[in-house]
């Protein structure tokens, strides 16, 4: 880290987002790489993980090309996440070897659970890294640390890392898992230690998936950073158009616009050092990719979140009108 007195900015390495949805192709009204890319530099990522759940599915070689080729228009690092399963609700297998060697950095099918425990561990037995969606979420939490086990047992060197953590339930068998020497990974994404169930109203600003859970969860969550049982803070940016998210909870997508306001929640929850962590050094370590871009932040700056200004296509958050400190100067 490097700091400016005179401005007040730091440099700090840039921050890595293991979790995003760009949307393109297929849904480009919600989201574009573009918009994406422009969304993520101004939140200090230097890159992301997109997530296969795109039209058509990220789980050939041409839709992995199509995606590291726009990213290079814009001279802007993503790193592709390719689907499990053909079309991501099927029981074939995508070729793992092949969509790695095209440039895939891990496999999930975000979107949709992975149910089927014999597609899992099956899966886990490709000793590729596994970025698991729970909904059920401590259930399948639960099951698929079993299956871990079982695949380390086997002989086989199994990666998992967890998506979006949110339950009290979770975190606990995430830390009993670690602390028996099984190096598991988990994610939680900064709605989940700022809000809880409480803070939902009628429309779909607060609506995503996993739901928010109650002040129990809010503080376990806190606590699995604080301790590492939770490794990483994604973003899980899941941009919707500005009409979707504003319909009736019953009826509005799940999703946020997370990636310009990430830095700034995390820095003030856990201060610099260990934001660092959560958000640039593990994410290279668990992705095992060498990003040596950094990014320029003034630490003591408070603004307020004016959502109308995102870089994004989808301008609703709930954090808008809330004052946070720590500001990403923004470098497109």
């Amino acid at each position: 880290m490097e700091e400016n007195n005179e401005n007040k900015i730091t440099i700090i390495p840039a921050l890595i987002d293991m979790h995003v949805h760009f949307r393109e192709p297929g849904y480009c009204y919600k989201e574009t790489i573009e918009t994406g890319i422009k969304s993520a530099l101004a939140g200090g990522f230097k890159g992301v993980c997109t997530m296969p759940n795109t039209k058509p599915v990220c789980d050939n070689p041409e839709i992995i090309s199509y995606i590291l080729q726009k990213a290079k228009e814009y001279n802007f690092d993503i790193y592709p996440v390719c689907a499990v399963t053909k079309n991501l609700d099927s029981l074939e297998p995508v070729n793992f070897k092949e969509m790695r060697q095209k440039g895939c950095v891990a496999f999930s099918n975000d979107g949709l659970p992975i149910l089927n425990k014999d597609v899992f561990i099956n899966a886990l037995r490709e000793e590729e890294l596994i970025l698991s969606h729970c909904e059920d979420e401590t259930t399948e939490v639960d099951w698929q640390i079993e299956l871990f086990k079982k695949v380390k047992q086997e002989g086989y060197n199994p990666r998992l890392h967890f998506c979006h953590i949110s339950k009290k339930e979770s975190v606990e068998l995430i830390r009993k898992a670690k602390q028996e020497g099984y190096k598991i990974t988990a994610e939680t994404a900064p709605h989940y230690f700022t809000f809880t169930k409480d803070n939902v109203d009628n429309s779909g600003v607060y609506k995503m998936n996993p739901p928010l859970g109650d002040e129990n969860d809010k503080k376990a969550i806190i606590e699995g950073l604080l301790d590492d049982t939770i490794d990483v803070v994604a973003t899980d940016h899941a941009p919707h158009s500005n009409d979707e998210k504003l319909l009736p909870y019953s009826k509005a997508p799940n999703g946020i616009t997370g990636l310009e306001t990430a830095f700034s929640l995390t820095y003030q929850l856990l201060g610099l050092d260990k934001t660092l962590d959560k958000m640039a050094y593990n994410p290279r370590k668990i992705l095992k990719i060498n990003n040596q871009k950094t990014t320029k932040v003034n630490l003591e700056k408070e603004w307020f979140v004016k959502s109308s200004k995102f870089q994004s296509k989808c301008k609703v958050s709930p954090y808008n009108n809330m004052k946070l400190k720590g500001l990403v100067i923004y470098e497109n």
